[in-house]
């Protein structure tokens, strides 16, 4: 009997494949790979890894593909992998008892290239899934079973989302996501998706709207609702629809009092519209940005929220108030912010500053 099977879905992933088997091969009984057209050494490099490696002839549907690759596990439970992904930390819960009738969901950390800085946003995905699961969606497809789902202390890092590794997909899940939603115009997930594509590759306006799309579709209580209203205020901040992210802020307070992402992303927006409407900065949107920034730090991090990006609640929020003050004045607040900041870039238990 199989127990437990790491199942994988890979085209020219010669690169990185083995950092994803390698990663898992301790952890599970059996590894399945299923090529969708390589012609590169993806294949060779999986079997040398210890894997099964089978053929998949591409039909610009993912769900299809990742069916066809459960479809040859004989496991009770099946460990679904990108080649742009590997195990970081968190796989002994591998070894105990794995949830009954629901799909373990697993933090990963998305590896982003922002401001020449590497910076982590973390989301969680149901990866875990009891025999039975399939997939449905062309494009960022999901499994459909268990309606009950169970948080797991499985830890998954992932640098697909790099500018490099952006450019290598071109625009391939932007064309499968329209034509997604020429099927299903009314579908929230889709353009929420599409939505963030747009927002990697530098299209804000484009990006506005279908975020804005997404907000009017999505009932309140969808999983992902937190990086919805989160990326929508960015995206609205960068389009130059500085009242329509303001509205959108002012709409979601109450719902993400605790959320350092939410208040960050505020934080931001105060500040450009303070560089916008400059005789309303320093009564009115200033300290709303100082205010916005350091609930930030009284919060903390909250890894547990979707989309949540590593240093929100930290060292980010240190910096842009030493870079405030610094502007501004004080000038003392400016050194024990930058101060601050570096404490919370190596240590994030680092007090906060007396006063704050």
């Amino acid at each position: 009997m199989t127990r437990l099977a790491l199942v994988m879905i890979a085209r020219d992933e010669a690169h990185r494949i083995a950092r994803a088997l390698d990663s898992a091969r301790p952890h599970v009984d059996l590894m399945i790979v299923l090529d969708t057209g390589s012609v590169d050494a993806t294949a060779e490099i999986a079997r040398a890894c210890g894997a099964q490696v089978h053929d998949f002839a591409w039909v610009d549907d993912f769900a299809a593909a990742r069916n066809a690759s459960l479809a040859l596990s004989p496991a009770d439970w099946n460990l679904v992998l990108d080649a742009d992904e590997w195990i970081e930390a968190g796989a002994e819960c591998l070894a105990g008892p794995l949830p009954h009738d629901a799909m373990g969901w697993i933090r990963r950390d998305n590896r982003l290239d922002q401001s020449g800085a590497d910076t982590l946003a973390q989301t969680w995905i149901p990866r875990l899934l009891p025999r039975g699961v399939g997939y449905e969606g062309r494009i960022h497809e999901q499994p459909v079973g268990p309606e009950k789902g169970v948080r797991l202390p499985l830890t998954l890092g992932h640098d697909g989302f790099t500018a490099e590794n952006l450019a290598r997909k071109g625009d391939r899940n932007e064309v499968l996501l329209m034509a997604e939603l020429r099927d299903q115009p009314q579908d929230p997930y889709l353009w929420f998706q599409l939505a963030k594509e747009l927002q990697v590759r530098g299209r804000p306006p484009q990006a506005a709207l279908c975020f804005t799309e997404a907000l009017r579709l999505a009932p309140a209580d969808v999983p992902w609702r937190h990086s919805l209203v989160v990326r929508a205020v960015t995206a609205l901040k960068e389009a130059g629809q500085l009242d329509e992210a303001l509205d959108l802020v002012r709409a979601e307070t109450l719902a993400w009092t605790l959320s350092p992402d939410f208040h960050f992303a505020a934080g931001d927006l105060y500040l450009e519209c303070a560089t916008a409407a400059p005789e309303r900065a320093v009564g009115e949107f200033l300290p709303l940005a100082e205010a916005a920034w350091k609930t930030c730090l009284e919060i903390g991090e909250q890894p547990h929220l979707d989309g949540a990006v590593r240093g929100r609640g930290g060292h980010m929020a240190a910096h842009n108030l030493a870079t405030l003050y610094e502007t501004f004045g004080p000038p003392d607040e400016a050194a024990r912010y930058h101060a601050l900041a570096q404490d919370l870039r190596v240590g994030p238990s680092a007090a906060l500053p007396q006063g704050s």
